[in-house]
């Protein structure tokens, strides 16, 4: 994926950034053809919204998931997860979070308990205090509809995820989960040709497709004999994404600039 020279890198972003002290230099802000941009006004009611930055270290719990969180938060760098565990303890990721996403806005129309968010990396995360959200829509109305179009947006990634896991094999859930990714983290420029530091190993796969880790592990092993990826040492290399996508029955949707916290 090419980029204009003058355009502002997220690269970093894959890694450990904090987040700037004035929301009107915030760099998400200054991709357009990623993040739709903001008015001053707009940025003055964020910053305002916003209560502070928050630092969870790779592994860690951003919200748990058995408690109702007194935060929403956007993710300004690194990757994190989204998950719900059953009593077995077995786990389901339900969606792979990349800077400029929305957590924790369900907690706000659901009772108890309902997901988890945990960093797959080291995280910058900028918090906005739940009990001042209807006062943000109220005064920010097009804001208000900015977060509801979140909201769908990941619905829709969810009901692909749905297709996916109740009708592909598992080597078009794993060739599909793989395009997805490394599409979406290129987007943001955070790919260096077709590589992608990628945190995720073969049971956060198994976990998001609903196969056992061996299945995993034998799919994998069978794409990358196929030369279509590469996958070690934490670098996920798409050698053949012509095929990937095939097989996964992955196809392009026009870019459209989605909007950010």
């Amino acid at each position: 994926m090419s980029r204009p020279n003058d355009r502002p890198s997220l690269s970093l972003l894959a890694q450990s950034v904090e987040p700037p002290a004035q929301c009107g230099t915030c760099l998400l802000h200054e991709l357009h053809d990623v993040f739709l941009p903001a008015s001053d006004e707009e940025r003055q009611a964020i910053a305002a919204f916003r209560s502070g930055t928050r630092n969870v270290r790779a592994g860690g719990l951003i919200i748990e998931e058995r408690e109702r969180s007194s935060h929403l938060y956007t993710l300004y760098s690194g990757w994190a997860f989204r998950f719900k565990t059953l009593s077995d303890g077995r786990r389901q990721i339900l969606h792979f979070l990349l800077p400029g996403d929305l957590m924790g806005l369900q907690d706000e129309f659901a009772e108890g308990r309902t997901h988890g968010v945990q960093a797959a990396t080291d995280v910058r995360l900028c918090a906005f205090p739940r009990e001042r959200l209807w006062s943000f829509f109220h005064t920010q109305p097009k804001m208000g509809y900015a977060i509801t179009w979140l909201a769908a947006r990941e619905e829709k990634m969810l009901d692909d995820a749905l297709v996916s896991n109740g009708r592909r094999a598992a080597s078009e859930r794993v060739a599909m989960l793989l395009m997805h990714l490394f599409r979406r983290a290129e987007h943001l420029g955070m790919t260096e040709g077709q590589r992608l530091a990628f945190p995720f190993n073969q049971q956060h796969i198994a976990d998001a497709l609903g196969l056992s880790l061996v299945h995993t592990n034998k799919t994998l092993r069978k794409l990358s004999r196929a030369g279509l990826h590469r996958l070690e040492g934490g670098v996920l290399e798409i050698l053949d994404p012509h095929a990937l996508a095939q097989l996964g029955d992955y196809f392009e949707r026009p870019i459209r600039p989605v909007p950010v916290l």
